[in-house]
């Protein structure tokens, strides 16, 4: 009779589900979803126990609440049957691209592990989310309802369950080779630190299983990421940082963690456009002197010229250009800032405290990237040495960094990407001592690219191309695009992940271009419609097709002037595009003799028109004799959808074994490492397809929105519409 007493039968599953809502130890919202979800599971304790297997329902109950709260999983663990935590590890696995860590990734580096291949024993794993769109969708393959909740143990689709907003994706990153492996994904609706925090330790454990481990996590910079952190055992005041956790919890195995530099650094640059102005030790940074660099107007600067130039005495114009493709913490800006306050420029006066600002985050970023604009170059023993007093030099910044009144910027509610920075150098620190600097470690370097989110980010940007469309995916068509994505996945170093026609910049610096001063311009000084220009680059017809004056032209100089302009405004066109500062500046003319670096420039101009550097002038050349010849022999395909292809693998051919183009890009080349995808490459067929195109359908850009607005036309004998003649223009 004791054994069916009141206070036995409360002992139920959703009885002690209830008590931990009480305590608090579980949410009204997880306990509802488990209610809801797995009501046809055991209600009584018995009969758990008796049961000889678990259930599919019973693997999702477990793994639910394991992520969710671990706590409350550990509670019930001593009155149910429940696994162990890192039990649950396979039962989050799935085979081909379906939700949770995939075994053919894990089975493929485990391949690499066992054939002694030392470099995929040591990673960092990498933690980023992506948006979804909530929609409810039937799946006719597997005859149910998708878009729910899916942790990788199975889709938790009950009427009362939540649709997923968000995927969650995990990634490993070769520290001492540049090799990458998405793990997995993880579809959710809402998640918490302490979610992140269990979802980490799986992925490790996983690894760990294989051989490969881990040593250290970078998430991103936000205050969802601070609580992983903090659930992880991370502290991050600058009095008593501690940077590493241990896995599994009381272990002695410690793992460092990373925010993400250009996640804080987003941060710092709103902390630094709220302040307006903040103070270190007597030097003031300002915000104004970034906003003035990036809405500096485009001006002519006339000088004497000097006799090496064949013309002393007389004078040269030029014209002075932003390049708004420039971060804005980046020695370029530093070195500008400098330059335009050496020129007299009021805006620019007492600018020290910014530029030396400026360029101490800019050292810091190419610590953090690789020491070199391409993240490449790994931090070695001999190396670190350099370095070491750039970190003393930044703590003391951040610390000592004050507002207009004196409050410490350190203890505002700004404060996190600072936080984040400081965290980043500790765990860099604790790297080098433990795994690059003792003799016997595991490895003599460390790619520092390893412990960011650009791999992931490109991934993710991947994915999106692979989505079909520039919004949110629903959780089939993500899935759909994870899924051919993943088929093509290789894990070789250097291997990039397939992006269909995305653009380099639209990989490795898309999520960038808020730090760029184009994006600050265009906050503060949106573009406005320009006045109408008497130029026009398409000189008298001649780049017009069928045109009866082009035919008879025999002015050969005005054909040159004429595909001058030409190609000037396809750089113009492609300038105001482009995300690489490198790249922007290689395709005007440009005199370095002034400046050095490539965030100002100093070009000289054509009928309005920038002058296009000597490559790109090259490209457009080679296009325009493709154009001519191709235009004769295989007018019959012009309306073909393969004739544009044809005119571009004419061109490229009449390319190949040419003087190399666009000497200052060299280093693009060896981007991606067995990759031809990459910044130089782009931007040849970037060019060639853009002058292909208004040169074969000028109809189109007729009333685009050219860099000097729309052009004045005079209409001359004939059907064709001309501008002003080119000979009337004057080189400026």
């Amino acid at each position: 009779a004791g054994r069916c007493g009141p206070a036995h039968r409360r002992r139920t599953v959703p009885s002690i589900l209830r008590e931990l809502a009480e305590k608090r130890q579980l949410s009204e919202e997880i306990v509802s979803l488990l209610q809801a979800q797995f009501s046809d599971l055991p209600r009584e304790l018995h009969s758990w126990r008796q049961m000889a297997d678990y259930s599919p329902e019973m693997r999702q109950f477990a793994c639910l609440l394991h992520l969710y709260h671990i706590k409350a999983y550990d509670y019930l663990r001593k009155i149910l049957p429940l696994p162990h935590p890192y039990s649950l590890t396979n039962w989050l696995s799935n085979n081909e691209a379906a939700a949770g860590f995939s075994n053919d990734i894990f089975l493929r580096l485990q391949e690499k592990v066992e054939r002694g291949d030392q470099a995929y024993r040591y990673c960092a794993v990498l933690v980023q989310d992506t948006s979804l769109q909530k929609q409810q969708e039937w799946d006719p393959q597997t005859k149910r309802l998708t878009g729910f909740v899916d942790l990788g143990a199975g889709i938790l689709d009950a009427d009362e369950a939540p649709l997923a907003s968000e995927a969650i994706i995990l990634m490993a990153a070769g520290i001492s080779s540049p090799w990458t492996a998405p793990l997995g994904y993880f579809l959710v609706n809402s998640t918490s630190g302490r979610f992140l925090a269990q979802l980490l330790h799986q992925a490790i454990s996983k690894l760990n299983n294989i051989g490969i481990m881990v040593l250290a996590v970078t998430s991103g910079a936000s205050a969802r990421s601070a609580e992983t952190a903090r659930a992880l055992g991370i502290r991050m005041d600058p009095k008593r940082t501690r940077c590493t956790f241990q896995h599994p919890p009381g272990s002695a195995h410690s793992i460092a963690y990373f925010f993400d530099v250009f996640h804080a650094l987003q941060l710092i640059r709103n902390a630094l456009q709220c302040f307006q102005k903040v103070e270190w030790l007597g030097d003031t940074v300002w915000w104004q002197h970034v906003v003035d660099l990036a809405a500096l107007p485009e001006q002519r600067v006339l000088e004497l010229c000097s006799p090496e130039s064949g013309r002393a005495g007389s004078k040269g114009s030029y014209h002075l250009k932003v390049n708004l493709a420039t971060l804005m913490f980046s020695e370029g800006v530093a070195e500008a800032l400098e330059h335009l306050q050496k020129l007299g420029l009021a805006s620019f006066q007492n600018c020290g405290g910014t530029v030396k600002f400026v360029r101490l985050m800019s050292s810091l970023c190419d610590v953090f990237s690789g020491r070199d604009p391409y993240g490449k170059e790994p931090l070695l023993a001999g190396n670190y040495t350099k370095i070491s007093n750039l970190f003393t030099e930044a703590k003391s910044f951040f610390v000592n960094l004050t507002d207009s009144v004196g409050r410490y910027i350190i203890e505002s509610k700004r404060r996190l990407g600072f936080l984040s920075f400081l965290l980043s150098v500790e765990s860099l620190k604790w790297l080098y001592s433990n795994y690059t600097c003792p003799e016997g470690t595991p490895s003599p370097y460390l790619h520092t690219h390893a412990f960011s989110l650009d791999p992931l980010e490109q991934f993710l940007r991947a994915l999106q191309q692979a989505c079909g469309s520039s919004g949110s995916p629903t959780c089939t068509v993500f899935q759909a695009a994870y899924h051919r994505l993943l088929a093509s996945c290789s894990l070789a170093p250097g291997s990039p992940h397939s992006s269909g026609n995305a653009r380099p910049w639209d990989t490795a610096l898309f999520w960038r271009r808020g730090l760029t001063l184009g994006s600050i311009r265009a906050q503060y000084h949106p573009a406005p419609a320009r006045p109408l220009a008497p130029e026009y680059p398409y000189s008298a017809g001649l780049l017009l097709p069928s045109s009866a004056l082009s035919n008879a032209l025999t002015d050969l100089s005005l054909y040159t002037q004429s595909l001058t302009c030409a190609a000037g405004w396809v750089a113009e066109q492609l300038a105001s595009d482009w995300q690489c500062e490198a790249c922007l500046a290689s395709l005007f003319e440009a005199d370095e003799s002034r400046l050095r670096c490539r965030s100002v420039l100093y070009i000289t101009k054509l009928c309005g028109v920038s002058l296009p550097s000597a490559s790109v002038h090259h490209i457009t050349s080679i296009s325009e004799r493709v154009l001519n010849w191709y235009g004769k022999v295989g007018g019959a395909n012009k309306n073909t959808k393969l004739w544009p292809l044809s005119l571009e693998q004419e061109v490229f051919q009449e390319l190949l074994g040419e003087s190399p183009l666009f000497p200052t890009l060299t280093n693009h080349l060896f981007e991606g490492e067995l990759s031809i995808n990459n910044h130089y490459t782009i931007l040849v067929k970037e060019i060639t397809q853009c002058y292909l195109n208004i040169r074969t359908n000028p109809a189109q850009h007729l009333n685009l929105k050219y860099p000097y607005g729309r052009h004045r036309w005079k209409r001359l004998k004939g059907k064709h519409l001309f501008p002003s003649p080119v000979g009337s223009c004057q080189s400026s």
